[in-house]
């Protein structure tokens, strides 16, 4: 039954698209998050369904859709970029075929990413877009929240749909992912045109949160719990009562606290102890060799460079006998690591330059987003004021994203390149089409110039 419905859903947005050629990007971004094809055991699962979603998406857009006032957008010139850098790491790679393997779904988040701007040309677009990945990720969301809260999860173990342990169906990432799309939700709660705000809505959106903070639990991944604390904090900063809602977020956090597994508080307080955790053990020496190699080849490895890594350090262990408590330490020796950070990531695989065509494509986005909020902050015209939450919701999303990349490999993850790609369209739609008030303020400066370049008549 479920086979049929994922196969009948697909086949209704191919259908559907024929008449609105948007619809195929919106079936894409459903395909590349959820990954149906791998829920599915019938015939979703042994058919391209990312390629046709892809070649659709980008053909209908090409042959059928309308392109009046496309930009391309110098972000995109970034991503276009740091893909021709990709290719050439990849052709010259330590490990050509694991390399080719990555590259295969890397160029495909990349190209869409690149291509997804050029398709948002109205607030309705952009606004669908964020729907939809919004949903599509609720669906492993969800289901992932309601396994926790009734007793099940754990580190490695949190089953979402089936056994994966790849793309978002990854702990880690899940938990990044849970907590960085929190900032978007609230936005469409508030904001949306395509289900207007009303009780239903923030019923939903109220429990898709709390799910998305159950992820973290379920899957006991430390970057879910950091991410968040990050994200509490950011919030603060546009939030009206900080002192009250400060306040109500720290007792929420103590109340919270007796009804949490006991595996779950004993991993997350290994945080400040990262001598008695060999997960923490193993990044830290992997760092530290990235550093080296980077140093040695500092135009990168290409793709999985990591797997010529050789770690070695020394964990505390505490063995228990009866009320004696001895303390020793272990060396550890451990090879072909991955990196358990983006920014090590980028630079292992993609060297300095590859690192840089990152950072830069990540602080811009902050940049925009920022100047984006402070520009319609103060607007309260109802074309106006979904600007500024939508900027601050985006920027929040991937700060957020940024802090799980510390201790996750996620630099080229297609979600918050989706994400990306929303804020590249929502600047180039405002600067091509702007809103009534930015229109007024252009054209002042304009009007002052004119005046004073009037002549006046001789009398």
């Amino acid at each position: 039954m479920l086979n049929l419905a994922f196969t009948g859903f697909f086949v209704a947005l191919l259908l559907a698209g024929l008449r609105r050629p948007f619809l195929w990007v919106l079936c894409y971004l459903y395909i590349d998050i959820v990954a149906p094809q791998i829920i599915s055991w019938g015939f979703l699962s042994v058919i391209p369904t990312s390629l046709i979603a892809f070649v659709a998406a980008f053909g209908g857009w090409l042959a059928l859709d309308g392109k009046e006032g496309t930009r391309f957008t110098w972000r995109q010139g970034v991503m276009l970029a740091l893909l021709a850098y990709c290719a050439m790491t990849t052709l010259r790679a330590d490990y050509p075929l694991p390399a080719l393997e990555k590259w295969s779904w890397v160029w495909k988040a990349l190209v869409f990413a690149i291509f997804l701007p050029l398709t948002l040309r109205t607030r309705l677009r952009i606004e669908a877009a964020a729907l939809v990945m919004v949903l599509a990720a609720s669906a492993l969301i969800i289901d992932g929240g309601i396994k926790t809260a009734l007793g099940g999860g754990g580190y490695g173990t949190l089953r979402i749909f089936v056994e994966n342990n790849t793309g978002l169906y990854e702990g880690s990432i899940l938990s990044c992912v849970a907590i960085a799309v929190i900032p978007i939700i609230l936005w469409l709660a508030r904001h949306s045109t395509i289900f207007p705000s009303d009780w239903r809505v923030w019923t939903f959106a109220v429990a898709l949160i709390f799910a998305c903070c159950l992820i973290p639990v379920g899957t006991q991944a430390r970057t879910g719990l950091v991410c968040l604390a990050a994200l509490c904090i950011l919030y603060l900063r546009t939030a009206r009562h900080r002192v009250l809602i400060l306040a109500g977020m720290t007792l929420v956090a103590f109340a919270a606290i007796p009804f949490l597994p006991q595996s779950f508080v004993a991993r997350m307080n290994t945080i400040e102890n990262h001598e008695a955790d060999q997960s923490a053990g193993t990044r830290l020496g992997v760092w530290k060799w990235t550093w080296d190699y980077a140093r040695e080849n500092p135009l990168g490895g290409g793709f999985e460079a990591y797997l010529a890594s050789r770690v070695e350090y020394d964990t505390v262990v505490h063995d228990t006998s009866g009320d004696v408590t001895t303390v020793r330490r272990e060396h550890v020796v451990e090879t072909g690591r991955a990196y358990h950070s983006s920014y090590f990531e980028m630079l292992g695989e993609q060297g300095y330059p590859g690192l840089f065509l990152w950072l830069l494509l990540q602080a811009s986005g902050l940049w925009q987003m920022e100047a984006l909020r402070r520009r319609y902050r103060k607007r309260s015209a109802p074309e106006e004021a979904w600007v500024a939450p939508l900027a601050n919701a985006l920027q929040l999303s991937q700060v957020s994203y940024l802090v799980g990349s510390l201790f996750v490999g996620i630099a080229f993850q297609p979600f918050i390149l989706m994400v990306i790609g929303l804020q590249c369209g929502l600047w180039s739609y405002l600067g091509r089409v702007g809103t009534p008030q930015v229109k007024a303020d252009r054209a002042k400066p304009r009007a002052r110039v004119e005046r004073k370049m009037k002549v006046r008549p001789l009398t």
